[in-house]
């Protein structure tokens, strides 16, 4: 799914009003009808739905929803802020339309603005896409009126207030929903970190906007939805064998740290290899065998951490970092296995925090590996950023530079391939912020590898698959109780 900017968007719909044809009006009415089959089919007609208009397109799209919602039996108010003598022509004639079923009621000054019990829900249809300048005056203090009620908000397409695809500033009024009804495709705000509090729980509904012009568009940025990953999964074939599948190979534990390597080694397990051999430090031994019985087992020379290789000739990718600690002597080795690898492999934790330290190291990383930082441990391999707008840019350019595939975790882990083109993830939650949970992911992506998998398809399926496990983890054991462990043993595909 193509992830647009704002004049990207206008455009979209001024193709799809001309080619379809459509006007543009019968264009509003359909994303409108699309937003009430969703709002229909989460909440019933007990509760007062409270519209806050704006005289844009925006506005327009309230109107009309609050009129099919009336029709519906909804107990529906509205109140349009006349912050401006302009209006859209398409708010107009919703305004007639509606005006002639329902009473609108106008906020001129903030002493109309309503008082609020919490019981209602309130729609916030104030300002769309196309917003250019910050919210002020009458309608911040609408804005503010919203944020402050504890009735449930629900904003059409995107919050009021939010830019769509630059940040925004730190006093910027801007409403906190709790749901987002997105037309057609996501907003790229929806997946910067500091836009949480203004997108909510989002989701996009289809308002039939033209398909090959989407798709024609130029754009660096892209959503990896369940359809899209779908297409990404190979058929195991009848005759496959565990040769088929690959051998990998996984680096990673220490004295104090084995449990790092049973998560990477059960994660890779689980996602399809056909071999897998952990190469352990020699207290790690009698745990693995134990734990993870399907694995082979090799040991190093030194009791507590990794300090030499195996002969890497039987492999078909490798994973380092989960767990592996920074001495010296690993960092040797580390050295050694980027003169010696000739299979793609998989950096985390403690290897990036290595390659951090030992920028040298950074630019010898063969072309197309796949590293995966946390937040922290970008900032260490790249320098710090103004905002999480300049952080992706960064990573962008970080990942050009090096040629290196970077997956920035977090929510909607971004997947950032060499030629800037960033992949944002559907799945996952907030209960996979655990301690282990990104072990779980270099297991994945390894095990992918091992498949013969592009690195940059693995990168987009393992992201989608380690997200998705975790979404299974969180409705078996909901997120606050769930632990890195039970991602792996919700995995499937």
């Amino acid at each position: 799914m193509n992830i647009l900017n704002a004049s990207q968007i206008r455009n979209l719909d001024a193709h799809t009003i001309q080619n379809e044809p459509i006007s543009s009006l019968d264009l509003m009415e359909r994303a409108s009808r699309a937003f009430v089959r969703w709002l229909c089919a989460r909440f019933d007609n007990r509760r007062p739905l409270v519209f806050f208009c704006g005289k844009g397109n925006n506005g327009g799209d309230g109107l009309a929803i609050a009129r099919i919602l009336s029709a519906k039996g909804y107990g529906v108010t509205v109140y349009v802020v006349d912050y401006t003598e302009k209006s859209s022509d398409d708010f107009s004639k919703n305004l007639q339309r509606l005006q002639e079923h329902l009473t609108v009621h106008y906020i001129k000054e903030e002493k109309d603005l309503p008082k609020l019990t919490g019981e209602e829900i309130l729609i916030d249809a104030l300002l769309g896409s196309g917003l250019t300048r910050p919210a002020e005056g009458l309608l911040a203090a609408t804005i503010e009126t919203m944020n402050e009620s504890p009735a449930r908000v629900i904003s059409v397409d995107i919050a009021s207030g939010l830019y769509m695809d630059k940040v925004n500033g730190d006093d910027d009024a801007i409403v906190r929903p709790d749901y987002t009804v997105s037309f057609q495709l996501p907003k790229l705000a929806f997946m910067i970190p500091q836009n949480g509090p203004f997108a909510g729980d989002w989701l996009v509904v289809d308002i039939g906007l033209n398909e090959t012009y989407i798709e024609k568009t130029k754009t660096p940025y892209f959503f990896t939805d369940k359809r899209s990953a779908r297409k990404l999964i190979r058929d195991r074939e009848k005759f496959s064998h565990k040769g088929t599948f690959g051998h990998a190979l996984l680096l990673a534990g220490s004295f104090g740290k084995m449990g790092a390597a049973q998560l990477c080694g059960g994660a890779c397990l689980r996602s399809g290899v056909g071999l897998l051999t952990l190469h352990v430090a020699g207290c790690g031994y009698e745990i693995i065998q134990i734990a993870l019985p399907e694995a082979m087992c090799s040991v190093d020379i030194h009791e507590k951490m990794l300090t030499t290789l195996p002969d890497l000739n039987a492999y078909s990718a490798i994973g380092v970092g989960p767990g592996l600690g920074k001495e010296p002597q690993t960092l040797q080795m580390l050295e050694n296995l980027i003169g010696e690898a000739k299979v793609p492999m998989v950096w985390d934790a403690d290897a990036l925090n290595l390659l951090s330290e030992n920028p040298d190291l950074l630019k010898k990383l063969p072309e197309h590996t796949i590293i995966t930082p946390h937040p922290k441990e970008f900032e260490r391999l790249a320098g710090k950023s103004k905002d999480d707008y300049a952080r992706l840019e960064l990573a962008r350019s970080f990942a050009g530079e090096h040629k290196l595939i970077v997956v920035l975790k977090g929510a909607h882990t971004s997947v950032i391939f060499p030629d800037g083109t960033v992949h944002f993830n559907a799945t996952g939650n907030a209960g996979m912020a655990t301690g282990g949970a990104g072990d779980v992911l270099t297991g994945i992506l390894t095990s992918l590898l091992a498949q013969k998998y592009s690195p940059q398809d693995a990168a987009r399926l393992g992201v989608y698959q380690h997200g998705i496990a975790g979404d299974r983890a969180a409705k078996a054991r909901t997120k606050t109780a769930m632990i890195a462990s039970d991602i792996v043993e919700n995995m499937g595909w």
